[in-house]
């Protein structure tokens, strides 16, 4: 299992922080980043508050952060600004061992400023009930017709199950590809945690829903079927969803559409089925992303995603009309967890010598999700 070293933040050390007003923090980060130099890697998820932003050295989603800081030669320190499985990523791919050989045995050390930070659909898979899951649907179905495919929103452990087990990793961006992989090795897919994209990634392939089913791991038998559901479904759909995107609503897009008739809807596909549908547009992050950078002018948008990604559109493209396509505030509260203040403490450790909350995933663990991932990047 993924382990964490040293202490949460909680105690007399890290509330002494907490008093310090936001152009004293600030300017203490970047005392700490000038005395690492190189050594220091500051990733910034798409969905952080913009005054941790601000200080990121890259910002983007949680795949491509772990990516680039992983291949910076220069990099012994990675600080996460995101949630806990990113982190555990990030400590996979660039601890791998051909890059630990190559720095003489020398690991780079990734932190989380707030172990708190986790992500609710990561936590809603796991391992001990994907284990569990595997098992029952054994007595049902011949396990080696089933691919297991995790969406990168995962703990390191179920990217490891899936690798143990020929499966695979994918993001949003590459799911259906990555499911087109899995029904060439196998007849039918187990797909967790987000149950969202995995349904409209099968029904944009043209999978029907009758060849779907849900897995409920609270369910006590075959989570929740019946064994002919079972033998019939071609996709296995966790019941797990992002809680940030399961708040948007088909009367959202009717509302939108009525206040702004020339708007066009723009969503993530870990929106539920029915918001997917009445959209416009339906993609990544970077897909919402390069669809606003290349809108003409006087476009009027309304995007169903996070927050305060959101609203940096709105303020990078005054040239559009950008609007969150839900009335209700929808940002990642676990996410919002990384501050100035824990961004500061962790920083400060770093520079020290005594980090904190550093994430560590055992090396069992992330060979096998190293192999999960590795599919995954072999997919065209």
């Amino acid at each position: 299992m993924a382990t964490t070293l040293e202490e949460p933040s909680t105690g007399e050390a890290f509330a002494s922080y907490r008093p310090l007003d936001d152009a004293v923090l600030s300017a203490r980060i970047e005392a700490a980043r000038r005395q690492m130099g190189a050594k220091l890697v500051i990733l910034g998820h798409h969905y952080q508050q913009d005054g941790v932003i601000a200080h990121a050295d890259l910002q983007g989603d949680s795949y491509q952060l772990s990516k680039s800081a992983s291949e910076r030669t220069a990099c012994e320190a990675i600080a996460f600004c995101g949630v806990h499985f990113m982190a555990e990523t990030a400590d996979i791919l660039a601890n791998r061992p051909e890059q630990v050989a190559a720095r003489g045995g020398k690991r780079v050390t990734v932190v989380l400023p707030d172990l708190a930070a986790g992500c609710s659909m990561a936590d809603m898979a796991a391992i001990e009930q994907v284990l569990d899951a595997w098992s029952d649907l054994g007595e049902v179905v011949d396990l080696s017709q089933i691919i297991p495919v995790t969406y990168i929103n995962s703990a390191a452990s179920l990217k490891a199950f899936c690798g143990k087990n020929g499966g695979i990793v994918c993001t949003s961006s590459n799911a259906e590809a990555v499911l087109k992989w899995a029904f060439a090795r196998g007849s039918r897919v187990l797909f967790f945690p987000d149950q969202h994209l995995g349904r409209n990634t099968a029904r944009r392939m043209g999978i029907p829903l009758d060849e779907m089913c849900i897995w409920n791991p609270h369910e006590p038998r075959l989570g929740g079927n019946d064994a002919k559901q079972l033998l019939k479904s071609r996709v296995i759909l966790w019941q797990g969803h992002c809680s940030v995107h399961a708040m948007f609503r088909p009367e959202h897009v009717d509302a939108m559409r009525t206040h702004f008739p020339d708007i066009k809807i723009l969503v993530h596909p870990e929106c539920p089925m029915e918001v997917v549908d009445k959209a416009d547009l339906a993609g990544s992050t970077s897909y919402i992303l390069k669809q606003i950078e290349q809108a003409a002018p006087g476009t009027q948008w309304a995007i169903g995603t996070e927050l305060h990604l959101v609203k940096r559109l709105e303020q990078k493209h005054p040239e559009q009309v950008i609007k969150f396509l839900s009335p209700v505030v929808c940002m990642c509260a676990t996410m919002y967890r990384i501050d100035l203040a824990h961004l500061c403490w962790s920083l400060e450790h770093l520079a020290a010598g005594t980090p904190v909350n550093v994430i560590r995933v055992d090396d069992e663990t992330s060979r096998w999700a190293v192999t999960a991932l590795e599919r995954m990047l072999s997919v065209q």
